[in-house]
């Protein structure tokens, strides 16, 4: 079992996220690809075209093998297990395909927008009034991303830590609006690195795309993991509230990292 190290754990305890060069084989990348780029050329109906940016571009294909072996089949499942636990996840049953494709914008820097998953959009799919929480996102490159602008999975770093303290305090239902709660947000950090590369990121990290002035395609698959212990029945399952104030609670690979700061309340669970 391949495990990230200590100062990687760290790094995704501190910032809540951690990029990890080379996971995914070239030839796998290419095979997705391949995929994608033949699915892209039988059309996209027009009608359609905001559910796929919200949901998922090329949804024929994003339970097959050739996409969801990019985690189930490669280095990055231990990586997660190494967070989450061992044997603590199941093997992908799909995944998001995630395209960014080229603006006509120049030179413009248009406001980004920051959001948290599982919570209301228009078109996302979660109803409204839900919060359909998980552990962590692990975001697998299918291109290179060489700087910012380019379509880049971009965070705030630290913003994990901020929510899960708002959260606590006024309760898991500030995320049911579709809004983020009201912090003080740092700066973006856009996520550069190459086709391949595996990013891990806490389910409560606020993240976007950014805007593509690139010429190129930016593509991305993006599998969100829980727990496969987490407790079923209406008032967990989906919506574990308790993995919300606790933002560790389901990260046993970062318990000793994370101890220290955890609240006192459900620092003893």
């Amino acid at each position: 079992m391949m495990e990230l190290s200590v100062a990687q754990k760290t790094e995704i305890y501190e910032r809540g996220f951690v990029k990890i060069p080379g996971v995914v084989p070239r030839i796998m990348v290419n095979d997705a690809l391949k995929a994608m780029n033949h699915s892209i050329g039988n059309g996209i109906p027009l009608e359609d075209i905001h559910k796929v940016r919200s949901q998922s571009y090329c949804p024929e294909i994003q339970r097959l093998p050739v996409i969801t072996d990019l985690l189930n089949a490669t280095p990055a499942f231990s990586l997660a297990e190494s967070l989450l636990g061992a044997g603590k996840i199941n093997r992908s049953g799909g995944a998001q395909i995630a395209l960014r494709f080229p603006s006509y914008a120049k030179t413009a820097r248009p406001n980004l927008a920051p959001h948290i998953d599982g919570t209301w959009s228009e078109h996302n799919g979660v109803p409204k009034g839900r919060v359909l929480n998980f552990a962590m996102i692990a975001c697998v490159l299918l291109s290179d991303v060489p700087e910012q602008y380019c379509g880049n999975f971009t965070v705030w770093p630290g913003t994990h830590h901020a929510f899960a303290k708002y959260l606590r305090e006024h309760g898991p239902e500030a995320l049911t609006d579709g809004g983020l709660p009201k912090i003080e947000m740092p700066e973006a950090h856009h996520v550069t690195g190459q086709a391949g590369d595996v990013v891990f990121a806490h389910y409560l990290l606020a993240h976007t795309a950014a805007v593509n002035l690139s010429p190129h395609v930016r593509y991305a698959v993006f599998f969100r993991l829980t727990p496969n212990d987490r407790p079923k029945g209406p008032e967990t399952g989906a919506e574990r509230r308790e993995a919300i104030l606790d933002p560790w609670l389901e990260w046993p690979g970062l318990a000793e990292i994370a101890k220290k700061d955890r609240p006192a309340e459900v620092a003893t669970r």
